[in-house]
């Protein structure tokens, strides 16, 4: 049985509205800019289309992989030479929509990020119902390694539901033993990672910290932190989200308040994810729907 026709056409519409911002994102120099304005910028694009954000934009620079959001008034600036990656996500009634690009402002680097984007073709073409993941990992092995690059093994693609990321099973990056099948029933994010021959194709946990998700609504007897986890709930759900988002409504309390609620396990905080030699990364991500005769690519958006 396929996914009902509703979920379906969120997707597809929350898919329509990150494919056209991504392209966007694709076209323009951000070298000069601030992380903030870019997230900013991004997220106010998902929104005038009519989406709400999946989760704050990840704007991952060079060796940064993953995970990277900007702080409130974040001064950190794309320049010349960098390597960018903006993960985005859009949804529409939980229905999520979650992709990325990376944008190269040194040639040397150009190859790299093709190849990522290659690697992510590759995995489309076999992302029919009933294909095994390890097939689609070992198919993106093998064109970054083909390209004499390394795939990042631990991170990988994953099952979508609504109001939920990463929803429990895994397309990986690599060839590995087992897996699952892909389900007609079931949306999913592919996104191959690739660094250097000489990188160690890993990445580790940062000290910072600055992507959070409500984990349980317990109540924890302060009012001020119990305002804003239900602040979180109403406006999120248990979707990722950014201080930033918070600062608005709550002010210059909003960071230890958000601390608070961490340390006592109401929220979960994410480490920036970075390649554990200090390599380049690349990434690129579609969203799609697997169905007899091949995917739907709900990200799509013609360049």
């Amino acid at each position: 049985m396929s996914i009902y026709i509703m979920e379906q056409d969120s997707y597809v519409q929350a898919g329509k509205v990150a494919g056209e911002v991504r392209e966007m994102v694709r076209s323009r120099d951000w070298t000069g800019k601030t992380v903030y304005d870019i997230c900013e910028w991004v997220e106010d694009q998902i929104r005038t289309r009519g989406a709400k954000c999946a989760f704050p934009v990840n704007t991952s620079i060079n060796e940064i992989a993953a995970h990277y959001t900007a702080e409130p008034d974040d001064t950190l600036t794309v320049k010349s030479g960098d390597v960018l990656k903006v993960d985005l996500g859009a949804h529409i009634d939980g229905y999520i929509a979650d992709t990325a690009v990376t944008i190269s402002f040194n040639d040397k680097h150009d190859t790299l990020v093709q190849t990522a984007e290659l690697a992510l073709q590759k995995a489309m073409s076999l992302c029919s119902a009933g294909t095994k993941a390890s097939n689609i990992g070992k198919a993106i092995e093998r064109v970054i390694k083909s390209a004499g690059f390394k795939p990042i093994a631990n991170l990988s693609g994953h099952s979508l539901d609504r109001y939920t990321i990463h929803a429990g099973k895994t397309i990986p990056n690599i060839w590995s033993f087992g897996g699952f099948s892909l389900s007609e029933e079931s949306a999913y994010a592919c996104e191959p990672f690739c660094t250097y021959s000489d990188g160690g194709g890993f990445v580790r946990n940062e000290k910072t910290k600055n992507i959070f998700a409500l984990v349980n609504r317990k109540r924890t007897k302060n009012d001020e932190a119990d305002s804003m986890a239900q602040y979180i709930w109403d406006n999120f759900n248990s979707l990722p989200f950014a201080l930033r988002w918070l600062t608005k409504e709550f002010g210059d309390n909003a960071r230890q308040t958000l601390d608070f609620l961490v340390s006592k396990k109401v929220v979960k905080a994410y480490a920036v994810l970075v390649e554990v030699h200090g390599k380049v990364v690349a990434q690129a991500e579609h969203t799609f729907i697997p169905q007899t005769d091949g995917p739907l690519i709900t990200t799509y958006a013609n360049k």
